[in-house]
């Protein structure tokens, strides 16, 4: 039941933060949206058990890539004044209760909730459920996989001393 609910909600904050980044015009609301959506995703991930997935999301794409867009959008200059004056009355009191609201409902789900379909908290393990962890993933990886991986690997940095190589490249005049 507490998976359902965690789906739609983050399925809701998903949907809400994609809406955010096409209909805003300020690009800075538009990528605060696309980290919304970002974040929310990593959750449903972590509702299916694929915690490998969840840890990526956050790490590379609300991380990393968010901090790119971030600084493409000060270098394209978003200089315009922002007005200071509050338009929806009383929404700090709204967000307060909001978030109180959240607060409360983590508690109850802590304290009175059963956590069975967390795998380390189950009173069985089950081996489907193990599936998206770090270890069911490395393990093929680095057996299995390896030769792939460690080409992947010298791929990567080669396209990286490429990069810097050509940065500074200086002509001759």
């Amino acid at each position: 039941m507490i998976e359902a609910v965690l789906f739609v909600l983050m399925a809701i904050g998903a949907l809400a933060g994609a809406a955010t980044v096409v209909l805003s015009r300020n690009p800075v609301y538009s990528a605060m949206g696309l980290l919304g959506t970002l974040f929310s995703v990593a959750v449903i991930y972590v509702v299916h058990l694929a915690h490998l997935l969840a840890a990526v999301q956050v790490i590379v794409y609300a991380g990393a890539v968010m901090t790119l867009f971030l600084f493409v959008i000060m270098l394209i200059g978003v200089d315009r004044s922002e007005e200071r004056r509050e338009t929806l009355r009383s929404q700090r009191i709204a967000a307060g209760i909001v978030g109180g609201l959240l607060v409360l409902g983590i508690a109850a789900i802590t304290f009175f909730g059963d956590f069975e379909w967390v795998p380390a908290a189950a009173s069985r393990i089950d081996p489907q459920a193990t599936n998206g962890t770090v270890a069911r993933v490395a393990e093929p990886m680095f057996t299995d996989w390896v030769i792939a991986f460690e080409a992947t690997a010298l791929l990567l940095t080669i396209g990286a001393a490429g990069a810097v190589a050509l940065a500074h490249y200086r002509r001759r005049s």
